[in-house]
């Protein structure tokens, strides 16, 4: 994971991870097989996030194919490409390019509102600071997804956000949007398990 997330960085993709990664960005042990990763959405972002991918070889991640059939499909990787939500393989693995998130009230979440929220955490397992959305927000979108893997990973979470609220009173506090692949702002170091 850490190989993509150096190759986003270098292209200066704006980015927030979410999903397993964000989660164990908080704190969570539950392993993880991709990286997850809201993107901003505008031109230059895109074509930002579709050069690093371009880098990592990426092709598309199709249920019911295989990486053989998948890299013959006729697939540009660039920013129009990266509207939305797509799944890829790179040599690094898997990454999910998303635009939103669900919100817990209903609708979507995107990179503007979760970056009011974010945080910047020092993961050592990938050996640098990562922009993660706020846990309250990886819950909520877990709960939207609602897929047994989500709910399986919800009373971990649950437990984690027990721990910071009981710790401190209040949810802790978030750094403002990133400025670039990084943001400065509130900023914590966590050990992966």
């Amino acid at each position: 994971m850490a190989r993509l997330l150096e190759a986003l960085d270098r292209h200066g993709a704006q980015y927030i991870v979410v999903g397993g990664a964000g989660a164990r960005g908080h704190g969570a042990t539950r392993d993880t097989v991709d990286l997850d990763c809201v993107v901003r959405q505008d031109r230059e972002n895109l074509d930002n996030v579709a050069a690093a991918l371009r880098d990592l070889g990426a092709f598309l991640r199709v249920g019911g194919m295989s990486d053989e059939e998948a890299r013959r499909l006729p697939v540009q990787v660039d920013a129009r490409t990266l509207e939305g939500f797509t799944t890829w393989r790179t040599l690094a693995g898997d990454v999910d390019i998303i635009a939103d998130i669900p919100r817990r009230e209903g609708g979507r979440i995107g990179y503007e509102e979760l970056a009011r929220h974010a945080l910047v955490v020092n993961v050592k397992d990938y050996g640098r600071r990562l922009v993660i959305a706020a846990l309250d927000d990886i819950i909520a979108s877990k709960e939207g997804a609602d897929r047994p893997k989500d709910r399986e990973a919800l009373p971990e979470l649950y437990a984690l956000r027990d721990r910071q609220l009981g710790a401190t009173g209040t949810a802790p506090e978030a750094g403002g949007p990133p400025s670039g692949p990084v943001q400065e702002g509130r900023e914590e170091d966590r050990n992966e398990n």
